[in-house]
């Protein structure tokens, strides 16, 4: 098997892991991984033969941005608090403990080594947590912290861990130049992202082409990476604010084709590079097996012990940043989503697995030092690194969904039925108001002025159907009733149409694209 048969392995395995997911009620990353892992055992497979380097830049850009279309800046900013307690904080204090038991426990670990470690396994993955959270049906304000956690996390980490690098390559340390990086990365960050999601909105105007606004969404999370990274700033910050730039400023809500097509290609791609990226994660084992050979009691203790920092340092941090933020949202009444009971507390603990950069991160560290030695100890960095990506992503995403069951936490059904039912009365209102003003400048017979009033309530009804009376929905559910009769009869003579045309495209002398753009007609007048 070469390294192509193993890339489309893994696309494959992708796509077939969603529904095994959701029919056995476990999360498609860790099956990835599992898969990944079943791989590494088989003496066929090769082992990846990807950059380190290339890694991060590769797999993160789209699953940033595919993950940040899910939210928005509203929600980011009224969960400031929250993101910062777990995305920088959580990370800062999170290097120091596993730096501080690695280099007393690995003998010969220098400090900016251990840092290193310690940034590189302290980032729960993006991905895992929100791929995880959303299939079991948690609440809205844990999943929107999960996410918030785990776009801004890695900025953090990402930014500790080569500062550690720089000094263990080079051998000294200075505090002021690191923490001048750390601002500069983010400024640098923060302009080209803006920078470039001005430039992509101005050019989405001018393309005016679905196919081609699509593709280039597709472009500008990795220009946006690649030109902060250039310029030395921080790649994910200035993906994740290109990309909420983008979400708040080159939405068009008649652009009705490209939301529909945008959201059908970024699922696609989101579903993809998810799996392959975890599919890696445990191919990767194959590093990991050769690096303890013959020092497996030795380094599994090692990492068991980092594991357990990694582990209980969250919870120990988010059993008191829990309850600081709920004194402090009941006091100043806070527009924000925290954890509002223990059971919450505990579930948000438990969702922090690590994944993708931590892996990538561990394989880009560098073999050799300024002075030519070898870096201090990497290997066993590495295999450490490893044991706590397993831990998290394996056991912590496989018995997730039984202690969310187990806790009985759940989604507030009643509370997004009824914003739900807001929004349609306001859609409902909307319409409505718009066919006023259109009477005010035409004159419209009264028998279609009828009828339009009652499409404006049905668009209303459709979304909610509790918004209306009895006497309404009752009517509301007639007209359904005999619209799906309607659609039917009307799907079966499209269907025939469409038989056909295509039948056409083996008769001698047919054109195809004549045949393909006939095709194309009909398929537009079926979805509407």
């Amino acid at each position: 098997m070469d390294q192509l048969a193993l890339l489309f392995m893994l696309l494959l395995g992708a796509v077939v892991s969603v529904p095994v997911g959701d029919r056995f009620k476990l999360p498609a990353p860790v099956l990835m991984t599992l898969l990944g892992i079943v791989l590494a055992l088989l003496d066929f497979v090769p082992n990846v033969d990807v950059a380190p380097d290339l890694i991060l830049p590769l797999l993160l850009p789209p699953l940033l941005y595919a993950a940040v279309r899910r939210t928005s800046w509203r929600q980011f900013a009224a969960n400031v608090r929250p993101i910062l307690l777990l995305a920088v904080a959580l990370v800062f204090v999170t290097t120091v403990c596993v730096a501080a038991v690695a280099h007393a426990i690995v003998p010969g670990l220098p400090i900016a080594a251990a840092v290193a470690l310690g940034a590189l396994v302290a980032p729960p993955d993006p991905v895992a947590a929100t791929a995880v959270a959303g299939q079991l049906g948690l609440p809205r304000r844990l999943v929107s912290i999960l996410e918030g956690e785990g776009l801004f996390n890695d900025v953090t980490a990402i930014v500790l861990y080569h500062v550690a690098i720089a000094a263990a390559v080079s051998g000294s340390f200075h505090a002021g130049e690191a923490a001048l990086e750390l601002v500069l990365s983010a400024v640098v960050a923060l302009v080209v992202g803006v920078v470039l999601g001005w430039c992509a909105n101005k050019l989405m105007d001018l393309l005016d082409d679905t196919t081609l606004q699509i593709g280039l969404t597709l472009l500008v999370p990795y220009a946006s990476y690649v030109l902060a990274e250039e310029l030395h700033g921080s790649g994910v910050l200035a993906v994740l604010t290109t990309a909420l730039f983008l979400a708040e400023y080159a939405t068009d809500p008649d652009d009705v084709a490209t939301r529909l097509a945008g959201h059908t290609f970024w699922d696609i791609v989101d579903t993809l590079v998810t799996g392959v990226a975890f599919g890696l994660i445990g191919l990767e084992l194959h590093n990991a097996v050769r690096t303890a050979s013959g020092r497996w009691g030795e380094m599994l203790g090692w990492a068991a012990a980092i594991v357990a920092v990694v582990v209980l340092v969250r919870l120990l941090w988010l059993l008191p940043a829990t309850w600081v933020a709920k004194r402090l949202h009941a006091k100043q009444d806070y527009d924000e989503e925290i954890p509002m009971t223990w059971r919450e507390t505990v579930v948000m603990w438990w969702s922090g697995m690590r994944g993708v950069a931590s892996v990538a991160l561990a394989l880009a560290i560098p073999l050799k030092t300024e002075d030519g030695g070898a870096f201090p100890d990497r290997d066993e960095i590495v295999f450490i690194a490893f044991g706590v990506i397993m831990a998290t992503l394996v056991l912590q995403g496989l018995t997730l969904p039984w202690l969310v069951k187990k806790l009985g936490v759940k989604a507030d059904t009643a509370r997004e039925k009824e914003f739900e039912k807001t929004l349609a009365i306001r859609a409902a209102k909307a319409a409505k108001r718009r066919l006023r003003e259109i009477e005010e400048v035409e004159e419209l017979p009264e028998e279609l002025s009828e009828q339009m009033l009652r499409r404006a309530f049905d668009i209303g009804v459709r979304i909610s159907p509790d918004m209306g009376d009895e006497e309404r929905r009752e009517a509301h559910q007639q007209r359904v009733k005999r619209l799906k009769r309607v659609r039917r009869i009307q799907g079966e003579m499209m269907s025939a149409a469409r038989h056909e045309v295509m039948a056409a495209r083996s008769e001698p002398g047919a054109d195809p694209e004549v045949v393909d753009r006939v095709l194309r007609h009909l398929d537009v007048r079926s979805l509407r």
